[in-house]
């Protein structure tokens, strides 16, 4: 009989604790994809491919589900039209600040999950007479998590971005600048692997 009574309270606790379980999760990846238009020549500036890093705290709210706190970050540049020399690049540096939350239909900490947020872009380049702005966005993404114990885990992750930039003249400009771009959306996709810790 004890087994038996022990066996449905660990049933029904099992709910509250996922709704308690709260994690980490420090992200690596490659991040590609992003262009502006040139204002006079229509031309593309491409934003360079390259290294990203990213950092998630998830908050259990049930079984197969968690809040999510996102962030993700690249220092890349603007490459002008054409072949020009790398000189000639334009540093940019875009941040992705995203509230959302994650679906894990086998249950929470395991296997695929689908995972979206709302938020803020934050882009700021590197260049004299430019200004920061910031815009905003939504990420879409997927995902499988591999348990590595009660508390650790490791995920592969693919995550699409886009920010609403709606300029029709030149964003990052407040006026006699060299370089004027403008664009509608600014869309990227993150390539991801990460360490997941949980508590």
């Amino acid at each position: 009989m004890r087994p038996i009574i022990l066996a449905l309270l660990l049933a029904l606790a099992g709910p509250a604790i996922a709704q308690s379980e709260s994690g980490i999760t420090l992200y690596g990846g490659y991040r590609f994809g992003g262009e502006f238009t040139d204002v006079a020549t229509d031309l593309p500036w491409q934003f360079t491919d390259g290294g990203a890093f990213g950092l998630a705290l998830g908050k259990g709210i049930d079984p197969n589900r968690q809040y999510e706190f996102f962030v993700s970050h690249r220092n890349g540049a603007l490459k002008p039209p054409g072949f020009s020399a790398v000189a000639s690049n334009i540093g940019l540096a875009v941040t992705y600040y995203h509230l959302g939350g994650n679906w894990f239909p086998q249950g929470l900490g395991k296997g695929p999950y689908l995972a979206g947020g709302l938020g803020l872009t934050h882009l700021n380049p590197r260049e004299q007479g430019l200004n920061s702005e910031t815009r905003f966005s939504l990420s879409l993404g997927f995902g499988y998590m591999v348990a590595a114990g009660r508390n650790f885990g490791f995920k592969l992750e693919a995550r699409g971005y886009a920010t609403i930039v709606d300029s029709t003249s030149a964003i990052f400009c407040s006026g006699g600048c060299i370089v004027q771009v403008k664009a509608d959306t600014f869309t990227q996709v993150d390539l991801l692997a990460g360490i997941s810790a949980r508590f």
